[in-house]
C-alpha cells in the first residue's frame, strides 16, 4: 500500500485518504482497479472532497473485518494522522461492520464508494423526482447499514455522507426508515404514471424518440445544447447532468425529433441507485433510437463502453437501434481516431466542429424510417394530411383528381400506433408498403 501525496491548498474541504483495493481471485486486473481508484478521485473533487492520499491494497482475499488487513489498517492510520485527515473513502462497498470496525481503528469517517455517489446525487437533485429518488437509494442503501455509520450520523458531522436525507430520518429507528421507503416508493410510482403518460402523448403525435447516454462526462449534455442551443448545465465533472432534459431537435430535412440527455453510467454502479432511478432510465427504453456518447480522449474507454453495455442490458434495452458517436476526437492524435470503430453504425464527432454537428443529424435523420407508403387522401381532410406531414417526412405531393396523393417515409413503430387512422387511405394500387 503506498500513499501519494496532493497539494492541500484548500483548508476548508473536507481532507480524505482514498483507498482502493484489489482481490487477486478476482478477474479484474491491477490496472482496472487503478483505474477505478483515479475515477474515486474525480468523485471525491466533484463531491468538494480535498484528497490529501490515496493508497492501494492488493491481496489474496477481502478481510471479513477490515477489508485491508490488520497490518494495512495501521499504515493506513499513519497517514491519516500525519495528513490530518477527517475521512478515509474505499472504492469498494463496506458493510456496516467494516465501517464500524474501520471507525474504530481510524478515528475517521468511513466513506465507500457507493455512499460518495449517492451524496454526489444528494448534491446535485434539482427537481421533487431527483430529490424523492435519491432519498430512497439513500434509505435503502442504509438500513441495513445503520449499526455502522455512528461518525456519519453523528450530530455534530457535516460533509459527504451527512446530505440528503438529513439526520433526524437516518437516526430513527429502522421501522419508521421502512415506512419512508414505502411513501417514497408510492410518490415515484406516481411521477413514473405522470411520465408514462407524456410518453404515450408523444408516441401517438409520431415524435421520434433519441436518447443520449454514455458513462458520466462523456459530453452529453455539451452535445445536447451544441445541437438544440439548450441551456443544460455542462462542467468537466462527473454526474454534471442527474435529472434528464428534453429538447426538439430540428433535423436537415425539417422534421423535428426529441433528444433527451440522461444520468451518466459508471462502474459500479449502486444497484439502489439504478432502481431508485428506474423512472428516469425508462426514457432509455421508450427512446426510438440511443446516441451512445463514447469520451473517445479517455484511456479506459473501452472499459466505459463495457459499462454502458451492461447497464442498458440491465434496463432491457440492449437490443435498441444505437449509433455509436465517438466524442473528443479533436482531443486525440489523427492515427489514434483511426482506430475508433465499433459493430453497427458509429460516428467519430467533436461537440465543438459544426461540421460534426450536421454529420449527427443527418444519422438521426436516416434513421426516421427507411419504408415510404403512399396514401390517396379526400383533399376535404386537410387534418389527415396535415397529420401525415406531422407523423413522417413527405416525400412527394400530387393531385389526383379530389385527393392528393402523398409518398411518405415514416417510422414502422410510428406507423403501427397510428395504422388505425390511416390505413383505409393506403393506396391499393401501390400494394400498400412500397
Amino acid at each position: 500500500m503506498k500513499p501519494n501525496g496532493y497539494d492541500t491548498r484548500d483548508e476548508s474541504a473536507e481532507r480524505a485518504v482514498l483507498v482502493g483495493f484489489h482481490n487477486k481471485h478476482e478477474r479484474t486486473d491491477e490496472a482496472a482497479a487503478e483505474a477505478s481508484l483515479e475515477e474515486l478521485v474525480n468523485l471525491a473533487d466533484t463531491a468538494g472532497v480535498q484528497v490529501v492520499s490515496r493508497m492501494t491494497q492488493s491481496r489474496d482475499g477481502a478481510d471479513a473485518r477490515t477489508l485491508i488487513g490488520s497490518g494495512k489498517v495501521q499504515e493506513l492510520k499513519a497517514v491519516v494522522s500525519e495528513l490530518g485527515a477527517t475521512t478515509v473513502i474505499f472504492d469498494q462497498e463496506l458493510s456496516g461492520a467494516q465501517v464500524r470496525n474501520l471507525e474504530a481503528e481510524l478515528d475517521a469517517k468511513i466513506i465507500d464508494r457507493t455512499q460518495l455517489i449517492l451524496d454526489i446525487f444528494a448534491q446535485r437533485a434539482k427537481t421533487r423526482e431527483g430529490i424523492l429518488q435519491v432519498e430512497l437509494a439513500q434509505l435503502s442503501y442504509l438500513l441495513p447499514r445503520l449499526s455502522g455509520h455512528g461518525k456519519n450520523l453523528s450530530r455534530l458531522g457535516g460533509g459527504i455522507g451527512t446530505r440528503g436525507p438529513g439526520e433526524t430520518k437516518l437516526e430513527t429507528d429502522r421501522r419508521h426508515i421502512r415506512r419512508r421507503i414505502s411513501e417514497l416508493k408510492e410518490q415515484l410510482a406516481e411521477v413514473t404514471r405522470h411520465r408514462k403518460l407524456h410518453r404515450e402523448r408523444r408516441k401517438k403525435t409520431g415524435v421520434f424518440q433519441v436518447a443520449l447516454v454514455g458513462y458520466t462526462n462523456a459530453g452529453k449534455s455539451t452535445l445536447l445544447n451544441r445541437l438544440t442551443e439548450a441551456d443544460v448545465l455542462a462542467e468537466n465533472k462527473l454526474f454534471a447532468t442527474l435529472d434528464p432534459t428534453s429538447r426538439q431537435l430540428k433535423l436537415p430535412g425539417g422534421k423535428e425529433v426529441i433528444l433527451t440527455d440522461t444520468v451518466g453510467f459508471i462502474q459500479n454502479l449502486p444497484h439502489d441507485l439504478v432502481a431508485a432511478f428506474r423512472a428516469t432510465l425508462e426514457e432509455v427504453n421508450e427512446a426510438d433510437l440511443i446516441l451512445h456518447v463514447v469520451d473517445s480522449s479517455s484511456p479506459v474507454r473501452d472499459l466505459h463502453r463495457k459499462v454502458v453495455d451492461q447497464v442498458l442490458e440491465e434496463l432491457g434495452a440492449q437490443d435498441k437501434e444505437r449509433i455509436t458517436v465517438f466524442n473528443k476526437v479533436d482531443l486525440l492524435p489523427e492515427a489514434e481516431r483511426e482506430l475508433l470503430v465499433s459493430e453497427g453504425r458509429w460516428l467519430r464527432v467533436s461537440a465543438m466542429r459544426d461540421e460534426d454537428l450536421e454529420a449527427i443529424k443527418t444519422a438521426i435523420e436516416q434513421q426516421l424510417g427507411s419504408e415510404a407508403t403512399v396514401f390517396l387522401v379526400p383533399a376535404v381532410r386537410g387534418d389527415l394530411i396535415a397529420k401525415l406531414y406531422r407523423l413522417g417526412e413527405v416525400l412527394e405531393q400530387q393531385e389526383q383528381g379530389e385527393a392528393l396523393r402523398l409518398t411518405v417515409r415514416i417510422n414502422p413503430e410510428v406507423f403501427a400506433v397510428n395504422r388505425a387512422a390511416l390505413e383505409d387511405y393506403i393506396w391499393e394500387e401501390t400494394g400498400n408498403r412500397v
